[in-house]
């Protein structure tokens, strides 16, 4: 399969009030850019508008924090039962990956066995995969550009974000996913998917075993936790899909102090690997480590280079 370049990852809050909050931590932690705002408007809401919406960018990945508002607040609306029903700690909605042709993308999926959904009036722009189908990470596959995104120009840089920001975020170097079986993932990702599948390693820091297969321009790994006590374990059991975000940034140590000098407190291993506590982060789990594991691809958006089938 070609790789599928990562174009967003996503994630539910069902008050708007905690999303703006939001907002403002990865603005203010991360040096979030704000790519394009989605907000109700007297004119939005005239056009059913049912979410409000942040696209930043952190380095040239992009994330987006989403809120029921307009008219998903009502109890009948589809995406806002969505939204509310996925804004669970540690639980995220998912990925968008680009894709040159959508036809030949639906038609690739489908013979492969995939259910797929669209949105009324999405026909030509998205369809989506669902949780149930890819163990619990919502993936939806996009032929249309994302508005305000700067990838899209070719004089853009994330460069700032690693020479100029305390963080130093040279790139997303893996999007980690919990399972109860990275066998289990191997037969979905790399035989379903047709990702490749990479050398497995272990991650000591977490007591888990880690099944990394190439998306295209990121990592997923597949982690399977060692022991069922761990809170990857209970993940995998009970909320499914994704786990964390893992940044490579130039300095470890020097990030660590930024953030600590922040007032955050920190889980993991500076020396390998380590994380903003979730329950700081806006219940995010986000790691980073200045290693970069063997055989991983080099760092960077291909976005412009939209997988074809």
């Amino acid at each position: 399969m070609p790789g599928m370049p990562l174009a967003h990852v996503s994630w539910a809050i069902a008050d708007n009030d905690k999303r703006k909050a939001c907002d403002a931590f990865f603005i203010d932690v991360f040096g979030a850019e704000t790519a394009y705002e989605m907000l109700v408007t007297p004119e939005t809401q005239a056009m059913g508008l049912d979410r409000e919406e942040r696209l930043m960018m952190i380095g040239d990945t992009m994330l987006i924090p989403i809120s029921p508002a307009g008219a998903g607040l009502s109890p009948d609306s589809p995406t806002g039962e969505m939204l509310r029903r996925s804004a669970a700690p540690m639980r995220w909605l998912g990925v968008a990956l680009k894709v040159a042709d959508l036809k030949a993308a639906d038609a690739w999926f489908t013979r492969r066995g995939f259910k797929l959904h669209y949105d009324p009036g999405m026909e030509s722009h998205y369809f989506l995969i669902g949780r149930g189908q890819a163990m619990g990470m919502r993936i939806e596959v996009l032929q249309q550009d994302l508005p305000g995104d700067p990838r899209r120009d070719p004089a853009w840089s994330p460069a700032r974000w690693r020479d100029e920001h305390p963080l130093g975020i040279e790139g997303l170097q893996a999007i980690g996913l919990s399972t109860e079986s990275v066998d289990d993932a191997g037969e979905l990702f790399a035989e379903q998917f047709g990702w490749i599948e990479m050398e497995h390693r272990e991650l000591d820091d977490i007591d888990a075993d880690c099944a990394p297969f190439l998306m295209g321009d990121t990592v997923l790994e597949a982690l399977e936790s060692r022991t069922d006590r761990s809170a990857l374990a209970r993940h995998a059991q009970s909320i499914k899909g994704i786990y964390c975000l893992t940044f490579k940034v130039k300095s470890a140590p020097a990030a660590a102090a930024y953030l600590r000098g922040k007032g955050l407190e920190l889980v993991g291993n500076v020396a390998d690997r380590f994380a903003i506590r979730p329950d700081q982060c806006f219940d995010r789990l986000i790691y980073f480590t200045d290693k970069t594991p063997a055989g991983y691809p080099p760092l960077g958006s291909r976005l412009n280079e939209p997988a074809k089938f």
